[in-house]
């Protein structure tokens, strides 16, 4: 199931792909999925980005290439940072470089999506708190995080989270291929089997540290083949069974 948020007569409303057509829900994805009983063509609305989250938790270093990458040590436990709500761009939305910024760069990740409130929770029981899964682009402002020597500044400009285009709902995170495209020529390539930490273990082990909500992002970190982007590019990320997140920088 291809779960999406739109833009639909000036309304932000959940609904299911179909193809070329949009089924409405009534209400939202977080529950029982009910319909609306109205169906919209798909060109006829505006995709929005796939979530809309009270945060969004991003994981770094989280593959084991890219930690080697990087010339770091495998982390003991995931490295948690967060990004503001108002970085979220959607499916097609450029990126905006900021001014007085000297290095942008992209970052391909998978993301999931909270179905419903999490605090404290088992391992095992993870995947009930799962909505689905989406394509994440964690832009940074490379010299930033390294003057800043944190990485809230960095990382949290607006549009600096590209996330969908759609949530889906059906496949399993255990070893899909994420790859990112950098003005059509393949920048990252690898699998969540190169993952440090789980999805499920990261759902857990978060749930320990804040309570999680309906719609709440989680990114599970970049793989090895981060680089720089400059204004003009297009930048896309794709995961194997969800889809390709385009956007562009200006």
């Amino acid at each position: 199931m291809k779960i999406v948020r739109i833009d639909y007569k000036g309304k932000a409303q959940w609904g299911v792909k179909k193809e070329d057509f949009v089924k409405l829900l009534a209400g939202t994805p977080f529950g029982k999925i009910k319909y609306s009983g109205q169906i919209v063509a798909l060109k006829s609305t505006k995709i929005l980005s796939a979530a809309q989250p009270s945060k969004i938790i991003m994981v770094g270093l989280n593959y084991r290439k890219h930690a080697k990458e990087l010339g770091l040590k495998i982390p003991k436990v995931p490295v948690l940072f967060l990004k503001p709500p108002s970085s979220l761009a959607a499916p097609g939305e450029n990126i905006i470089y900021p001014q007085g910024v000297k290095r942008l760069d992209y970052e391909a990740e998978l993301a999931f999506i909270v179905k419903k409130t999490a605090h404290n929770i088992q391992e095992k029981k993870a995947g009930e708190y799962i909505l689905g899964y989406t394509c994440c682009n964690d832009i940074t402002a490379r010299d930033l995080q390294k003057k800043d020597g944190q990485w809230t500044r960095a990382k949290s400009f607006d549009t600096f989270c590209p996330l969908g285009p759609h949530i889906e709902t059906k496949i399993q995170p255990e070893n899909l291929c994420v790859c990112s495209y950098l003005n059509g020529k393949l920048r990252q390539n690898s699998t969540t089997a190169d993952f440090i930490f789980p999805v499920y273990y990261l759902v857990a082990f978060i749930s320990r540290i804040m309570t999680l909500f309906p719609g709440d992002v989680i990114s599970t970190g970049t793989p090895h083949g981060i680089g720089r982007m400059k204004r003009g590019d297009k930048i896309e990320i794709e995961i194997s069974g969800i889809g390709c997140l385009k956007n562009q920088v200006v």
